[in-house]
């Protein structure tokens, strides 16, 4: 009878946090609606934003963000001298995730940085983009570098003239991701945690994990509302965010070993106070192996510098350009 009673309860629960995060998705799809166009590329679409006259930069976010992260500021500095388009990652956002991977709720597999590349290079290339810059934040770092090495085997318009990395993923790390990863990004965390986190996280924790991702800094007026964090918290953003993220290193690896080939131009700006993605595992090392990198430090600025010091990152991108001639 116990057991009975149990599985009841079990039941009951399991129904009412999957009809509780649908409705927070619905709310934040409501509150956060796309900003900009769709393009389709093999599989499905790509959400982007574009903007501005002038070489082509693209914008990439990082880990659990979107397009978002780029229009609250950045873009708009950029948008009289760039032609500036921001995308949604694969499974971000309003982009479908990269065709052929296994969505459901036990599923495992992660979007790899080459294959989201690939899928926006498609997206790029149907509309019109030719020879950009590409930049990345965090997560969106190593799909930048994805894009590069992409075009030591493809000719193709879009081949990245050069790379700007911010506090971008870069190079593998030692030891064993944060557990939220680990457990979310497993098939327990697809059928259990993500719909009650979905479900029940208090606005107070999104806060508290804006104000982690921006520390030593705090993250800009308005930021925390703009950013649309609910479209992350949607069960299918979670899932396809954890999973990429715990199944990136692999790849991060077998991508370190093509980057002696590059000959672009790549700047990096990195804050020497980042905790999430440390300057001395990624952009210090790097360095080591491409002779061309330039590395701008940031003492004392954490993980988010293209809010904390945007200018130190235009002059960032002003310079790859004029590295890469497409600006005097």
């Amino acid at each position: 009878m116990a057991v009975k009673a149990f599985t009841i309860v079990l039941g009951i629960t399991a129904v009412a946090t999957a009809v509780i995060s649908q409705y927070r998705a619905a709310q934040a799809t409501a509150q956060y609606p796309p900003l900009g166009q769709f393009v389709e590329v093999t599989g499905g679409q790509v959400h982007y934003v574009q903007e501005g006259t002038g070489p082509h930069l693209i914008l990439l976010h990082g880990a659990g963000g979107n397009l978002r992260e780029w229009t609250f500021d950045l873009m708009g500095r950029l948008t009289d001298r760039y032609t500036v388009t921001a995308f949604d990652r694969p499974g971000m956002g309003y982009t479908d995730r990269v065709p052929g991977i296994a969505t459901g709720l036990t599923a495992t597999e992660g979007d790899s940085p080459q294959a989201q590349a690939a899928m926006l290079r498609e997206a790029a290339e149907k509309i019109g983009i030719t020879d950009p810059i590409v930049a990345g934040h965090s997560f969106g770092g190593i799909v930048s570098y994805a894009w590069a090495v992409a075009g030591l085997d493809q000719d193709s318009p879009v081949n990245a003239k050069a790379v700007v990395s911010i506090a971008g993923v870069t190079m593998p790390w030692p030891g064993e991701l944060d557990r939220y990863y680990s457990v979310n990004g497993s098939a327990f965390g697809g059928i259990v945690t993500i719909p009650a986190i979905s479900a029940f996280v208090p606005p107070s924790v999104v806060d508290s994990s804006i104000e982690a991702t921006f520390a030593p800094q705090s993250a800009p007026e308005g930021y925390a509302d703009y950013i649309g964090a609910g479209l992350t918290l949607r069960p299918p953003s979670m899932r396809a965010n954890t999973r990429q993220v715990n199944t990136s290193r692999p790849h991060v690896v077998e991508l370190s070993k093509r980057y002696p080939e590059l000959t672009l131009p790549i700047e990096i700006v990195h804050g020497e106070a980042d905790k999430t993605v440390p300057i001395h595992i990624h952009a210090e090392e790097i360095e080591k192996i491409v002779p061309q990198v330039n590395t701008t430090r940031l003492p004392g600025v954490g993980h988010m510098p293209h809010h904390v010091e945007p200018q130190t990152v235009l002059d960032a991108i002003d310079r790859a350009a004029m590295r890469a001639g497409l600006r005097p």
